[in-house]
């Protein structure tokens, strides 16, 4: 058996079909074909029904493909560790973060990184917590800042900070005189652009509103945080998003918000016992040392 067996096998399974797999591994039907009865063969079981329109694992398949797929991404950890240069001169980092962060923290952060360590190519993935957690599972990329709140596991959770929620406005806006901050009913009142539903801020922003029994009156909506950074500073709309993102953006202020939101734990996520490279250990402590200031 070898390592093309079990990728020649992913592949089939991904696509359900001989001829689209052999397309995608550049490989002749004939060949792919023959190389799975080898393996087939090898291991002593059927592992693929060909019977109908689509192929699809057996038994025996489904339950060797769960070990194959590990394997496969152990080996690649594998390769990625022979390939880790230690003196940070060359390497890549693959990171993943939820949108609120690439807003406020992933500029200053990157920048700094690159700075002292040009050679790594970064990668930079924006996600939900969901599609985050699966990726680091399935290892796609080597760590992730998300919030704390993580349900797997199998992931690594090293707090970073804390991150508020206030009310954002432009330069002009009437709540920029409110020295004393603003209260709920205030908020209610006044025309807002919010993130759309499938951002964890709205649903905490949701959260508080129904908490206080009140609706919040929803001028815009957009599924783009600087789509509503621009809406905001150019106009009279008021939002709700991290303080931080007001300290980053010039014409932005943040205003007090009485009762507060809750605060969010903010963390670096990792899979448990997941080789680290040189360039991973090198951001985590970049990103912990700045975040400490």
């Amino acid at each position: 058996m070898q390592l093309r067996h079990i990728r020649y096998l992913l592949a089939v399974v991904e696509h359900q079909n001989f001829t689209r797999a052999a397309e995608v591994l550049h490989v002749s039907q004939p060949t792919l074909s023959q190389q799975i009865r080898q393996l087939e063969d090898t291991l002593g079981a059927q592992l693929l029904d060909r019977s109908g329109r689509t192929v699809r694992p057996t038994d025996a398949g489904t339950a060797y493909i769960e070990y194959a797929r590990r394997a496969l991404r152990e080996l690649q950890a594998g390769q990625r560790a022979i390939h880790d240069v230690r003196d940070l001169s060359r390497g890549a980092l693959r990171l993943a973060m939820t949108p609120t962060f690439t807003a406020y923290l992933v500029g200053p952060a990157i920048e700094r990184f690159n700075a002292r360590y040009p050679g790594i190519a970064i990668n930079i993935r924006e996600m939900a917590l969901d599609a985050i957690e699966s990726a680091l599972a399935e290892d796609e990329v080597d760590l992730a800042i998300a919030f704390s709140a993580v349900r797997s596991a199998e992931l690594d959770c090293r707090a970073l900070f804390v991150e508020q929620l206030s009310v954002v406005v432009g330069a002009g806006h009437p709540f920029t005189a409110r020295e004393d901050g603003i209260a709920p009913a205030d908020l209610a009142a006044m025309p807002l652009a919010l993130l759309t539903a499938d951002f964890a801020t709205r649903v905490h922003v949701d959260a508080y509103f129904q908490a206080q029994g009140m609706r919040p009156r929803i001028a815009v909506e957009a599924n783009t945080i600087s789509g509503i950074v621009e809406i905001v500073r150019r106009g009279s709309i008021a939002t709700i998003l991290p303080d931080a993102i007001a300290r980053e953006h010039e014409g932005l202020r943040a205003i007090a918000l009485t009762p507060a939101f809750a605060h969010r734990g903010v963390a670096l996520l990792s899979r448990k016992g997941a080789y680290q490279s040189a360039a991973a250990i090198a951001f985590a402590e970049l990103l912990a040392a700045m975040v400490a200031l």
